[in-house]
């Protein structure tokens, strides 16, 4: 099985739509977004200014994703990455995919000057938590918290 890990491209289109479902309707359980409004996300990616996606692709198939959005931090007064999304098919979890489609977050992050990645994930999911223990993340002192 060849595994390649490279950005989307305008080609991914319907197959990245298809794992983007999977991600936001299958494993979060949200609500499926108007097709419409997803392909202009895409769209938007797929130009590199606010952001980047990353696919994964075993023999050919798209079997994951990993989203990178820019943002600043002022107290460090430069740019850094946000690691949005990290989604892999259920069969390939705890796979060499995972594992390449993180480090390729962070050598983007690296290799472009950010001067750090950093994402979060939902305080039950202990399986992604062990994964980013093992992957030698380190746990941040903030709280996370949100408005709807």
């Amino acid at each position: 099985m060849s595994l390649v890990i490279r950005f989307a491209e305008l080609d991914d289109l319907n197959g990245l739509t298809e794992v983007m479902y999977e991600y936001i309707v299958g494993f979060y359980k949200n609500p499926r977004p108007a097709t419409e409004k997803l392909h202009q996300l895409i769209q938007t990616l797929l130009e590199k200014q606010e952001g980047v996606q990353f696919v994964a692709l075993q023999d050919g198939k798209i079997v994951g994703f990993a989203t990178l959005y820019f943002t600043f931090s002022t107290m460090k007064a430069a740019k850094y990455t946000v690691m949005n999304d990290l989604f892999v098919i259920e069969q390939l979890r705890e796979t060499e995919v995972e594992s390449q489609l993180f480090l390729e977050c962070h050598k983007y992050t690296k290799e472009h000057q950010f001067t750090h990645m950093t994402w979060i994930t939902a305080a039950d999911n202990k399986r992604a938590q062990q994964f980013f223990d093992k992957m030698g993340a380190i746990q941040g002192d903030w709280v996370n918290y949100s408005m709807r």
